[in-house]
């Protein structure tokens, strides 16, 4: 895919009614990105491209025996690094952290709590939105949580998580995601583990 079928793809799901900020997370791109993919057909109105890298994981996404093999993979580092024993509830990032934090949380027969973060219902000229927790899956109060994402962009999804978390009573112990395209160690000092880091050479 290049960049004009990405931009093509940005139109497309603007056409379906899709928010900027659901379109960066469809898109697995930041926010500036998608408003960038979203203005590029006016150039003259175009911001500079930002510095991103697009990530396409539909080959795993639609089937859901390649799903499962990277639950496991991030159920082990969970293991390795906190331990069944450390882990109340997975709380999974809406939309594509969803189905990952499931299959973890059963592996590791905690419970399973659902993130729906800003960027959801963000545009750019909106005004401060928060994210919420659903009322449909497990409480985290009191609990100690484990938070469960595919892709870290900017960072800002999960600090967002971290600091939704520590307001209700709950203890985030770890963030583990599929792939790092930030190169985090910590969120808001808590720990950060990916299967795969991304890192630039500039």
């Amino acid at each position: 895919m290049d960049i004009n079928d990405l931009i093509k793809k940005a139109q497309e799901l603007r056409a379906k009614g899709f928010r900027a900020g659901e379109i960066a997370d469809e898109l697995n791109v930041s926010r500036e990105t998608a408003t960038w993919l979203l203005t590029r057909y006016k150039k003259e109105e175009a911001p500079p491209a930002p510095k991103d890298i697009f990530i396409d994981w539909s080959s795993v996404g639609s089937s859901s025996q390649r799903m499962r093999y990277f639950a496991n993979a991030l159920t082990d580092v969970v293991l390795e690094n906190v331990g069944a024993e450390n882990v109340d509830v997975v709380v999974g990032i809406a939309l594509n952290g969803v189905p990952f934090a499931s299959l973890v949380a059963d592996d590791l027969g905690a419970n399973l709590a659902v993130y729906r973060p800003k960027k959801s219902r963000w545009e750019p000229e909106a005004v401060e939105v928060k994210g919420t927790l659903s009322t449909m899956y497990s409480t985290v109060e009191g609990k100690k949580c484990i938070i469960i994402d595919d892709v870290i962009t900017s960072g800002g999804t999960v600090t967002e998580a971290v600091e939704i978390l520590r307001a209700i009573g709950a203890t985030p112990v770890a963030v583990a995601v599929i792939i790092d395209k930030k190169g985090l160690d910590k969120v808001k000092d808590v720990p950060v583990y990916s299967l795969i880091k991304v890192g630039r050479v500039e």
